[in-house]
């Protein structure tokens, strides 16, 4: 799963908005099931979320997040569960909801061939607005999303990210009080991310409770509270950093050195060493599960001596979410198995 670098961080000294200290839940859906013949796409999912929280839902694509957000925005039915939207019963009753939900999807569904502002008048018009209620929600739009040089260019001319944005500012025009947001940055530059998710931010702030998919490990830490999704469960949910804090089977080591290639090809054959991984110019080490770290480091010292590798600093790691992610997917596959 690829990985970018993002320079603003979620501030964990800001104060949380009265929004979500309230405690208002928005969506709030039990037992989910949603089958395809015999495939089970969603497997019996909870979601809850409140207003002004991001909730993030990851997972490698066909874990069945995208299924999720489409029981979820009423736009498929289910095969079993109870959704509330809203205060809208979903199942029953989903159109009552659509004018309270905004929905921004993994592919661009606006018109290309249209400029940015007609997309946006004719959007507000499938939304029911009207003179200049209309007129002023389009300007906030334009303005708020840094559309307003942009809004005579054709939408297929936009840069990926500018569609993006186009496409957010189309679902907040009837002013949603919830924002499902599918893969929003998939294939989009990192400053480009770095500027959504601050939009997502904005959002929140506002009292917007905000549900979105992404298979980016970086973006999950943006979250308020993320689930880990796999062959359709949720086999992990808490906050990112709640979730970092777990006790992994596999500890981690990481190794700073001039040469982490010749390193990793020297180590890699020892018989603790489940995978070495390159990161960010270190090389990070995963060993078998329970194997005493302090001895697997002394072995790694003298086995790089032995290759003539010197200036090595080797030490225990903390876990990233990457490796709380594969560990539990290996918890589930085992349990699985037996």
């Amino acid at each position: 799963m690829p990985a970018s670098d993002f320079s603003r961080k979620p501030d964990s000294d800001k104060p949380e908005s009265s929004h979500k200290n309230n405690n208002s839940t928005i969506i709030q859906a039990q037992g989910l099931v949603r089958r395809f013949g015999h495939f089970t796409a969603v497997d019996h999912v909870d979601v809850n979320l409140i207003r002004g929280e991001v909730f993030g839902l990851l997972g490698a694509n066909g874990a069945g997040k995208t299924t999720t957000i489409r029981l979820l925005c009423g736009t498929l039915p289910p095969t079993d569960g109870r959704i509330t939207v809203a205060g809208v019963d979903m199942v029953h009753h989903p159109r009552r909801a659509r004018g309270r939900i905004g929905y921004v999807t993994q592919r661009f569904t606006l018109y290309s061939d249209l400029q940015v502002l007609e997309n946006l008048k004719l959007q507000a018009g499938l939304y029911g607005l009207s003179g200049s209620h209309k007129q002023e929600r389009i300007n906030w739009v334009l303005d708020h999303l840094s559309l307003a040089s942009f809004k005579h260019t054709m939408a297929g001319e936009l840069p990926l990210g500018y569609q993006r944005r186009l496409a957010l500012a189309a679902s907040l025009l009837h002013e949603p009080e919830v924002l499902f947001l599918d893969e929003p940055t998939s294939g989009v530059d990192p400053i480009a991310r770095q500027h959504f998710w601050e939009l997502i931010y904005d959002l929140a702030d506002a009292g917007i409770g905000i549900l979105v998919t992404t298979h980016y490990m970086d973006e999950a830490l943006f979250c308020d509270r993320i689930a880990l999704m796999h062959a359709g469960k949720i086999v992990a949910e808490d906050t990112p950093q709640h979730l970092q804090q777990r006790t992994l089977k596999t500890p981690i080591l990481e190794l700073r050195a001039e040469d982490c290639v010749s390193c990793a090809q020297a180590i890699n054959s020892m018989q603790q060493v489940l995978e070495t991984i390159p990161h960010a110019g270190q090389l990070r080490i995963r060993l078998e599960s329970g194997a005493d770290s302090a001895e697997v480091i002394r072995k790694i010292k003298s086995t790089l001596q032995e290759h003539r590798i010197s200036n090595i600093k080797l030490e225990p790691a903390a876990a990233e979410l990457e490796d709380v992610f594969v560990a539990v997917l290996e918890e589930v596959t085992e349990g699985n198995s037996v």
